[in-house]
């Protein structure tokens, strides 16, 4: 494959016409030079290990559908204490691509990807599904926000306006 443009922090192309008929099970796993890149674009503190296992299936003539799994052991920081965490994500995958300019006529079809070229990047699939699962607002197993918040007495300092008509009404 030449050079090809965009080039992602784990790139694992794939050649579509390459796919046997019956599908092919294809087994991904970062480098760590990947992993640093990869957790700057996620703003994690640490991505200790990402893994894939998906399953490429051809798919409505000349398209491609990927099932799989993908495990992340990864860093992120709690919105409550600020503090790192490690967990262990698991994702499902499911994923499905037609060539430029195939005809869609249903809802599954609408929501395909284009294959570039006749390659399908497995690599920055697995990114961009990791990416869309994890929790924009992460919290450590177990912390919750405290059930109320602290009263300074600002609000008693202001007279109530059913209390301004009442004392205007007795006058």
């Amino acid at each position: 494959m030449k050079n090809r443009t965009p080039q992602f922090e784990f790139s694992r192309p794939l050649q579509v016409d390459r796919v046997p008929k019956l599908g092919s099970t294809e087994k991904l796993s970062a480098e760590p030079e990947e992993l640093k890149a990869l957790a700057k674009r996620f703003k994690i503190p640490v991505l200790h290990a990402l893994s894939a296992e998906i399953r490429a299936t051809p798919w409505r003539g000349g398209g491609m559908k990927l099932e799989g799994h993908i495990t992340a052991d990864l860093e992120q920081v709690s919105v409550i204490s600020l503090e790192a965490f490690r967990e262990t994500v698991s994702v499902p995958l499911a994923r499905y691509f037609l060539p430029h300019g195939a005809v869609v006529d249903n809802q599954q079809e609408d929501d395909a990807d284009p294959i570039d070229n006749g390659w399908i990047d497995l690599g920055e699939v697995v990114a961009e599904t990791l990416a869309l699962d994890l929790d924009p607002y992460p919290r450590k197993p177990g912390e919750a926000f405290p059930d109320h918040v602290e009263d300074d007495g600002a609000e008693a300092k202001a007279p109530s306006p059913f209390a301004v008509l009442a004392a205007k009404k007795g006058s």
